[in-house]
């Protein structure tokens, strides 16, 4: 089978950044899907691992992690999916990746795709979904008010993948008013089609444009990224025992400037059940299913904005370079091989 791959961690630029391979085609076993991959959306992680992760136990390393496609073949144990099922899903870090014509994985972090979307439509929403999904009701438990600020959410990133999602889920699923973070008119914008109340430039001092919108302090921030930029702002800015959340990788974290407030620190990895076997692994595939009913029903909608191509080496190098600029807006996509 096709696949895109690596050997040698390091910079976008080298024509052995990503290469184009054939790998022998997997087996299903135990609860796995064996899933012939139809399209691809490129995330950050694919771009830290690129850059920083030999391969273990392997000579290549396959990235790609979210996907949508139609199951070949199950393994003895699956119990939820046969072959012909069309599914969307973001699989394991553990695991070879989604950049390959098949793929092998879990039945229990696997949603049934989206009736009403292209299959590169579906596969912009499953890792972002999840990794908002989890953030907002996991782990902030946005639905239980905070004392103060309890009803405003502030979304630093706004305009990315997760942001992008993160807005339109809060807005079909809660009462919260949403103030979204975005730099340029573009992603201002996007942001605002996504759903956010007020915007604010994150490329200016937070705090000050907070404050102005005369809403109070939130009770609940939400940092996608560039966290150790907008840390001290947002322990600033913040309501006293607010809840706090970021998915990125600050270099540092000092959790003692959040004591004063009394605000919670929550971090969110949406690989932690899959990664670890965790006996609530199949929540992973029930809140697909949920976004899945929630999009064809009209009350979300799927944030890729550009298919850039088929899934081979080049175009995955251009959009690798794409992600590394901090440019990008909602999701990029590729389709085929």
């Amino acid at each position: 089978m096709k696949a895109v791959a690596y050997k040698v961690p390091g910079s976008i630029d080298r024509p052995d950044a990503l290469v184009d391979i054939t790998l022998e085609t997997p087996e299903a076993e135990g609860r796995d899907l064996l899933v012939k991959v139809s399209a691809v959306s490129v995330n950050p992680v694919d771009v830290k691992l690129r850059m920083g992760r030999s391969p273990e136990g392997s000579e290549w390393r396959v990235l790609g992690f979210d996907a949508a496609g139609v199951v070949e073949a199950v393994g003895p144990d699956v119990q939820d999916f046969k072959p012909g099922d069309a599914v969307y899903y973001a699989g394991s870090i553990a695991r070879p990746g989604t950049n390959s014509e098949y793929h092998l994985v879990d039945e229990r972090i696997v949603g049934r795709k989206p009736a009403s979307l292209s299959d590169a439509e579906a596969a912009a929403l499953p890792l972002t979904a999840i990794t908002a999904w989890e953030m907002l009701f996991d782990r902030l438990d946005v639905n239980r008010p905070t004392a103060q600020g309890g009803n405003t959410i502030l979304v630093i990133g706004g305009a990315g993948g997760v942001g992008s999602i993160t807005i339109q889920l809060l807005r079909a699923l809660t009462d919260l008013t949403v103030i979204a973070s975005a730099s340029r008119p573009e992603t201002q914008d996007w942001v605002r089609d996504c759903g956010a109340h007020h915007v604010v430039d994150h490329r200016q001092p937070l705090a000050p444009q907070v404050e102005a919108l005369g809403l109070g302090a939130p009770g609940f921030v939400f940092s996608t990224t560039q966290t150790d930029l907008h840390y001290a702002e947002v322990v600033e800015l913040i309501a006293p025992q607010g809840r706090f959340g970021l998915i990125d990788d600050p270099e540092e974290l000092d959790a003692m400037p959040l004591k004063i407030k009394a605000v919670s620190l929550h971090w969110e990895m949406m690989f932690t059940r899959s990664l670890f076997g965790t006996p609530d692994m199949a929540e992973q595939g029930k809140l697909l299913n949920k976004v899945a009913s929630l999009v064809d029903a009209g009350r979300i909608r799927s944030t890729a904005t550009e298919v850039a191509g088929k899934i081979d080496a080049a175009t995955l190098r251009a959009v690798h370079a794409r992600i590394e600029s901090g440019t990008a807006r909602g999701k990029i996509v590729l389709e085929g091989f």
